[in-house]
């Protein structure tokens, strides 16, 4: 028959430090293990010099903190100058406004024949079954030209910005341009789940963005919201699997060519049709009939010029703003 232990003996047990541990009162390796407190990080006077040194280079490249008289005296000009102009349009708008009709008049733009005008005869004259992509790329197509412009003149602007220009030479590159070299190589680090669910998302975000696109003179949808769609698939697809893949088909090159062709396609098909209206003149494309794929005229194609110019754009922000060129 066991003897029954005393309290001091069962101290000594393993199983009453294994219940203390299990229960979280004892922590077996307290005390067993060699602690020194972490000493305070302090910067050489190598490293201070350093930091000093590239802080005053790039305020000296990007803000030029040294200013001549004449760079003053700009700044001044141009601060009135900016009053100015200022007083100038707030003057021209409060007397534009004071032209307007009182609210309730007859004479309100709210109350013209235009609304009314889209609604009894746009099916008619555009062949679009989509009020609002019919409105959009025939009525009103001379301002989506304008907004597609606008665009690209935006991304140019970012890229004269944000791009890093490439030098053969990384030893005389800056500290900035060599981690973003750097982040080129290694990025992205290999995120299966990441990888794993681009690799089913992204084909069918980019198909349901062309769906999008084709189907913008149908129903709901058209070039902005279907370019959005297949832009966001491929900022996955590069978040996943980074710029090595992706620029294997799409590059900086290949933007320029989508832009170029997209907005001359544009030009070019939306300057017939002006022509021909302006004169009274029957154009030759054909409508098609209202609820098939292959109708609206010239509907379906600048839906599709528009979708790639906003695809290719918001991709082209996105490696902008992340590694400042393609």
């Amino acid at each position: 028959m066991s003897r029954k232990k005393t309290e001091r003996e069962y101290k000594r047990s393993f199983a009453y430090h294994f219940f203390r541990w299990l229960n979280g009162n004892e922590d077996p390796l307290m005390g067993q293990v060699e602690m020194k407190p972490q000493k305070p990080y302090q910067e050489t006077p190598e490293e201070i010099r350093r930091k000093i040194r590239e802080r005053n280079a790039l305020f000296l490249r990007f803000y030029g903190v040294v200013k001549s008289r004449e760079v003053r005296n700009f700044e001044r000009v141009y601060k009135i100058a900016s009053v100015i102009f200022c007083s100038i349009l707030i003057a021209l708008l409060l007397l534009t406004v004071s032209y307007l009709p009182p609210v309730g008049s007859v004479e309100r733009p709210i109350n013209n024949e235009v609304a009314q005008r889209y609604i009894e005869k746009g099916l008619e004259e555009t062949g679009a079954v989509n009020i609002v992509s019919g409105m959009i790329l025939d009525y009103r197509a001379f301002d989506t030209l304008g907004e597609s412009h606008v665009l690209f003149t935006a991304t140019v602007t970012v890229l004269i910005l944000l791009r890093l220009d490439k030098k053969k030479d990384s030893k005389n590159s800056s500290p900035m341009e060599r981690t973003e070299i750097d982040d080129q190589v290694y990025e992205p680090q290999n995120d299966a789940i990441l990888q794993g669910a681009a690799f089913i998302l992204v084909p069918i975000i980019i198909i349901f963005g062309i769906y999008v696109i084709l189907n913008g003179h149908l129903g709901p949808g058209g070039g902005f919201s279907g370019g959005a769609i297949i832009g966001a698939g491929l900022i996955l697809y590069l978040n996943a699997f980074g710029f090595q893949k992706t620029e294997r088909f799409f590059t900086e090159k290949t933007y320029k060519w989508i832009s170029f062709s997209a907005l001359s396609f544009y030009c070019v098909a939306k300057s017939y049709s002006f022509y021909t209206g302006a004169n009274h003149l029957e154009s030759i494309i054909p409508k098609g009939a209202p609820g098939a794929i292959l109708s609206s005229g010239l509907i379906l194609p600048l839906n599709i010029a528009v979708g790639l110019v906003v695809a290719s754009t918001m991709y082209a922000f996105f490696v902008m703003f992340r590694k400042g060129g393609f």
